[in-house]
C-alpha cells in the first residue's frame, strides 16, 4: 500500500492540476492508482466537471472521491479559505473498492433490517467493510445515515466530512468519478487488505467530577446526582481558578458517556456537545445529545491550548500504539479550527509531522465531522477526525 499526498495554490486550475500530476506520478505510475482523494476551493467550481474528466483520463483505474472546501489539507499544508487544490492518490492491492451515491429520499426507515442498509449501499457485511462519507449540509441527514450504517456494519469503520465552501443550498459539490453533485451524499468502502484507524480530537478538557444523569427529558438535563444542573454549575465554577472561570462563560461544553458499559471514562470516552440553554427558573439545561437517565456525564472546556493538548495526547498514543506501516491518512477538520483556533496555520499538520514523520495526508475543513467516539459513528463539531490507512496483513 502507498500513498502520496500534494497541493497546490495555483489560481489556475489547470496548472494546479499539472503541478498536482507531475507531483505524485513522479513517484507511483498512473495505473498502480486505486484510488484519489481530492479537495478543492470553491473558486474552481465552473471548472469541476473538466477537473474530473483530465483526472479519469490520466487515471483510468482509479476510483475518484472528494468534494468543495472552503479550506484544503495536503501536504503539509492547510490552506484556508484560498484558492487551494488538495490531491492524495493511493495504490491499494488486494483492496476492494465499491463507491455510491445516495439521495435524502434513498435513506430507509431506521426501524428496517441491516440488509435494507446493506442493499442501499450495495456493500456486503462480509468482509468487513470500512468507510469514507461526503455529504452536503443543506440536503441530506447525515445523522440518520451512519445510525443506519452502525447498524448494517457493527464492527466498521465510518470517517468523512460535510462539504463547505458554500452558504446556500446547491453550491456545495460532491465528486465521485466522473460526476460533480450538488446535494446528497457519496461514500466508498474498502475491504479485504486494509485497516483504517481512528482518531477523533474534540479539543476539550474535563472539569469538576464525573456525575450520573438521575433525571432528564430527551434533551433536557434536570437533575445530576440528585442535584439541580444550575447548582451544580454555581459550585463547579466556584472550584475553578480564575482561567479556567473566564472560560467557563463562553467555553463550556458537556461530554457524554454513550456507551452504558463504561463505569470509569477516560479520554476518548466523551461525546462532547453544546449546551443550548439553561433555563433560569428551573434550572434545567438543554444539551446538543438526546439523554437517557444512568448516563455519565462530565462538564468540559475547549480552547486553543486544551486543543492542542488534546490532539498531541491523542497522537502520542497512537504513534506509541501504531507508529509503523501506516501509508496514508485523512484528515477532516472543523472550520472553526485551523488558524482561528491557533492563531497559525498548519498547527494540526505539522503536529501529526511531528509525532508521524513523512505520512502523506489529505483532507479539508468540515462543515461537521464524522468519526466514531466508543465505537458509535457521531457528527461532530470543533473537532478533528483523522482516518489512518495501512495494510491489515
Amino acid at each position: 500500500m502507498k500513498w502520496i499526498s500534494t497541493i497546490s495554490r495555483s489560481g489556475n486550475l489547470e496548472a494546479a492540476l499539472n503541478e498536482c500530476v507531475d507531483k505524485v506520478t513522479q513517484d507511483m505510475p498512473e495505473s498502480d492508482v486505486d484510488v484519489i482523494f481530492i479537495f478543492v476551493s470553491p473558486d474552481f467550481q465552473n471548472d469541476y466537471p473538466d477537473m474530473l474528466v483530465r483526472l479519469a483520463s490520466n487515471f483510468k483505474n482509479a476510483h475518484i472521491i472528494g468534494c468543495s472546501a472552503g479550506g484544503v489539507i495536503g501536504g503539509g499544508q492547510e490552506v484556508e479559505q484560498d484558492v487551494a487544490l488538495g490531491l492524495t492518490v493511493a495504490c491499494l492491492p488486494e483492496v476492494d473498492i465499491n463507491t455510491f451515491v445516495l439521495r435524502a429520499s434513498d435513506l430507509p426507515d431506521l426501524d428496517g433490517g441491516p440488509n435494507v442498509w446493506r442493499q442501499l449501499l450495495g456493500t456486503p457485511a462480509v468482509p468487513k467493510p470500512n468507510f469514507v462519507l461526503l455529504t452536503d449540509p443543506f440536503s441530506f441527514p447525515t445523522d440518520n445515515l451512519v445510525r443506519g450504517m452502525d447498524f448494517a456494519y457493527p464492527g466498521s469503520v465510518v470517517i468523512g466530512g460535510l462539504a463547505s465552501g458554500a452558504s446556500q443550498a446547491g453550491k456545495n459539490s460532491l465528486f465521485l468519478d466522473d460526476r460533480v453533485i450538488s446535494s446528497g451524499a457519496i461514500g466508498i468502502s474498502f475491504s479485504g487488505n486494509v485497516a483504517i484507524e481512528t482518531i477523533v480530537a474534540q479539543g476539550c478538557k474535563p472539569i469538576g467530577n464525573v456525575m450520573r444523569v438521575t433525571d432528564c427529558e430527551q434533551n433536557v438535563l434536570k437533575s445530576l446526582d440528585d442535584e439541580n444542573p444550575i447548582n451544580v454549575l454555581r459550585n463547579l465554577y466556584d472550584s475553578l481558578d480564575e482561567e479556567n472561570r473566564n472560560l467557563m462563560q463562553h467555553s463550556l461544553f458537556v461530554g457524554v458517556v454513550m456507551d452504558g458499559f463504561i463505569d470509569t471514562p477516560k479520554h476518548g470516552d466523551f461525546l462532547i456537545r453544546n449546551i443550548m440553554g439553561l433555563d433560569n427558573t428551573s434550572g434545567f439545561l438543554t444539551v446538543g445529545e438526546l439523554l437517557k437517565e444512568g448516563q455519565l456525564l462530565q462538564f468540559h472546556l475547549r480552547d486553543s491550548k486544551t486543543s492542542a493538548e488534546d490532539l498531541d495526547a491523542l497522537l502520542t498514543k497512537f504513534a506509541a500504539d501504531n507508529g509503523d506501516n501506516n501509508a496514508g491518512a485523512l484528515l477532516f477538520s472543523c472550520l472553526g479550527r485551523g488558524k482561528y483556533l491557533y492563531g497559525v496555520e498548519n498547527y494540526d499538520s505539522n503536529l501529526v509531522e511531528n509525532h508521524l514523520p513523512d505520512l502523506p495526508l489529505t483532507g479539508f475543513f468540515c462543515n461537521g465531522e464524522i468519526g466514531q467516539v466508543s465505537g458509535t459513528t457521531y457528527i461532530h463539531g470543533y473537532t478533528s477526525s483523522f482516518g489512518i490507512f495501512r495494510s491489515s496483513e
